[in-house]
């Protein structure tokens, strides 16, 4: 299914994470004390996951996803997320309590995530003490000890055959699910691989098993690479842009080849600059890899442009020749309690439509609303985002 053009109205879409219904977090809960089997828990999935979609639906979204439902309920508590459900899916990784300071210390492992040498974390350091986010490399956490292999088949085929199945049963307009990619997956220890090039790529020899599966089944990828503008923050010493982007066009290397046999016109990339609730006031410009980022081989772009750091960066579009390439602007954010008015939407939507066609305009979210928001609110803004771009529809169409 290729992605869908916003032909004679604006369409909605959102970038992928939902909140978790109890029913669901209490049957995983249950599948790993083993009082539910793992038949009846796929079952209890694939009805959240009907039942999140037709949600979807109803509220006016056009391209919908699982919720990320099957990337947040795993067999391991502390591995289930956007990024760590793929811990589960990749062999060759062990669970390990080795330093940062020594894996920073060996080659390949300068794509680490770590939060304790990002620079906004250390520029505002006491406002972070104040916040309860545990860094993702703290304690135990998985490190390459051999080759690296795709094992998530039966993974990756219940989030295909739960989105398929939804889609249908729904009429939804499209379904997607989302992947890692290469950069973003990279972010752990390696004491394999001896460079930086060789983890990219083995990596993307990985995921592209990931990919051929969600594509081949006709859906819609989103590829999740905040690490493609967050890495900028936690490079040490602090880069030039041009070191950076020669950082960078690495993971655009990767990411290519492992997209090759993908058709582009199936393919959306999410860009963001982390979507923990801090200032992000070292965050790089947009301006600074929107070249590189154009160089990537898909059919989107899904990128923050609602939330206060980014909101100014509409303009830069203007630079650039689509094609048919799509733009999925946030137009509401995640980072912030208040439900944007649909009439703010509405603006947001015709900034960009001012600057590049209308129908390469769908309106989405700047990151995944689950984990950041109270449910309530989180389907509000969902609400407010399919008015405001009703509103835009009748004055652009």
């Amino acid at each position: 299914m290729a992605l869908h053009h916003s032909t004679d109205r604006i369409l909605t879409t959102h970038v992928g994470s939902l909140p978790r219904p109890e029913r669901l977090l209490s049957a995983n809960t249950d599948r790993q004390n083993g009082s539910l089997s793992e038949d009846d828990f796929q079952k209890v999935l694939a009805e959240e996951v009907e039942a999140v979609v037709k949600k979807q639906v109803e509220t006016g979204i056009d391209i919908v996803n699982d919720g990320e439902y099957g990337h947040s309920t795993t067999r391991n508590n502390d591995f289930g997320s956007w990024w760590t459900y793929s811990f589960l899916r990749t062999g060759g990784l062990e669970l390990t309590d080795t330093s940062e300071e020594e894996l920073f210390a060996t080659p390949g492992n300068g794509r680490l995530n770590s939060f304790k040498v990002r620079r906004d974390w250390n520029k505002y350091a006491d406002f972070y003490s104040t916040l309860n986010l545990r860094n993702e490399n703290d304690g135990v956490f998985p490190v390459a000890t051999g080759p690296l292999t795709y094992i998530g088949q039966e993974d990756v085929a219940a989030d295909v055959r739960n989105v398929s199945n939804a889609v249908k049963s729904t009429g939804a307009t499209e379904g997607f699910v989302a992947a890692l990619s290469p950069g973003s997956a990279a972010r752990i220890g390696n004491k394999y691989y001896k460079t930086d090039k060789e983890w990219l790529f083995a990596w993307a020899d990985v995921l592209k098993e990931e990919y051929k599966a969600i594509a081949g089944a006709g859906l819609s990828i989103q590829i999740d690479d905040p690490s493609f503008a967050e890495s900028w923050d936690q490079l040490v010493p602090e880069p030039t842009i041009e070191q950076y982007i020669e950082f960078t066009e690495l993971a655009v290397e990767a990411q290519n080849y492992a997209l090759a046999d993908i058709p582009e016109d199936q393919v959306r990339f999410h860009l963001c600059w982390g979507s923990w609730h801090g200032p992000h006031s070292t965050d790089i410009e947009l301006k600074h890899i929107l070249p590189t980022l154009l160089e990537l081989k898909v059919g989107g772009f899904t990128f923050e442009a609602a939330n206060a750091r980014h909101a100014h960066e509409w303009k830069e579009w203007e630079k650039v020749d689509l094609g048919k390439k799509i733009l999925y602007p946030g137009c509401v954010s995640h980072s912030t309690n208040v439900v944007e008015h649909p009439e703010l939407v509405a603006q947001r939507i015709e900034q960009f439509a001012s600057v590049v066609p209308k129908e390469n305009i769908v309106a989405s979210t700047d990151c995944g609303l689950g984990g950041r928001l109270h449910e309530d609110i989180a389907w509000a803004k969902l609400r407010s985002l399919t008015e405001g771009a009703a509103i835009a529809s009748e004055r652009l169409f």
